[in-house]
């Protein structure tokens, strides 16, 4: 069983570099390793994880051009500031009262705040979450991601909403990019045009929520250490160079080439991280997180869209 578990681990992590493996699937491969083999490298896999989990993510910054994301931004910031602001209060607050312990709760609010797998991806290392946290957080994410990728083209149509009202709505309430894009794709071009921009321009608020959050987290790691008190100092590095990614990739035509390729090698990587820290799942681990996460990523989801669409269709929001 050893032997093979090790096979098995090697070679699916090593199909899930080759893009033949979607980001979800590659991750529900991994925890269905983890819930059938004992972990054969599980503490390599812990380290190897979280290297690859942050080099990602500076890598998915060559994919964003920030004059397209401003551009959005300054036509919708308040909205988008206000939005992100009711996801971050009502996800706290509905962790508070389903009492999701540890940092699932935070993890699963700022991916359906902001722009879902790439913010847990980007806060997660700076809360020092376990791979436990990160896969049911991951998981919520990408469950609810499926399924707005189905429902919202239909919903949108039954609504006759316009190209214009379905691309702003899918940007608010769908967590994930890609599935923006898939779901905006399906109801038209104008409204693949306005939702990847408005959803980029989401994304951008990444870096200050990591920023604050590494602040937090920061005050609140003193150590006691001969009488004296210190602070550890946790600053996100990784969230700087994901900015100057995008400034790279935004300023420095000549770099467009290689941009392009470090962005697919972001997201090839981003994919075999979500399969180390799928694998890192077991059945005790599920059994101690419980339902509780789920519930929380659902009901925050229904609220955040429901609320951006009846903003939406009232012409409140507009772009």
């Amino acid at each position: 069983m050893p032997t093979l578990a090790k096979i098995i681990f090697v070679s699916a992590f090593a199909l899930s570099f080759t893009g033949r493996l979607s980001p979800p699937i590659a991750l529900t491969l991994g925890i269905l390793f983890g819930l059938s083999f004992p972990h054969p490298y599980i503490n390599e896999s812990r380290g190897i994880a979280r290297t690859l989990l942050q080099s990602s993510v500076v890598a998915l910054g060559f994919g964003m051009n920030l004059h397209e994301v401003l551009k959005a931004g300054r036509s919708g910031f308040i909205y988008t500031a206000l939005g992100i602001s009711f996801a971050l209060l009502a996800g706290l607050g509905l962790g508070r009262v389903l009492q999701v312990r540890g940092n699932s709760s935070f993890l699963i609010t700022t991916g359906t705040a902001i722009c879902g797998g790439s913010a847990i991806a980007a806060i997660g290392p700076i809360l020092q979450a376990n791979e436990e946290e990160m896969a049911v957080s991951l998981g919520t994410i990408f469950i609810l991601n499926s399924i707005a990728l189905l429902i919202f083209p239909p919903i949108g149509s039954a609504l006759h909403l316009s190209q214009s009202q379905f691309g702003l709505w899918a940007a608010l309430a769908i967590h994930d990019t890609s599935s923006v894009v898939g779901a905006a794709t399906k109801f038209g071009p104008q409204a693949l045009v306005i939702g990847t921009t408005v959803k980029l321009a989401r994304a951008l608020w990444i870096v200050p929520v990591a920023f604050v959050t590494a602040a937090i987290k920061r005050g609140g790691s003193k150590e006691v250490d001969g009488g004296k008190s210190s602070l550890r100092i946790q600053f996100p590095w990784f969230i700087a160079f994901f900015v100057l990614a995008a400034v790279l990739n935004t300023y420095l035509p000549a770099f467009e080439r290689l941009a392009k390729w470090l962005f697919i090698v972001g997201r090839l990587g981003l994919t075999a991280t979500l399969f180390l820290i799928g694998s890192g799942i077991s059945r005790a681990t599920l059994k101690e997180v419980g339902w509780r996460p789920l519930l929380l990523g659902v009901l925050l989801w229904l609220g955040v869209g429901l609320t951006s669409l009846y903003f939406v269709r009232t012409g409140w929001i507009a772009f």
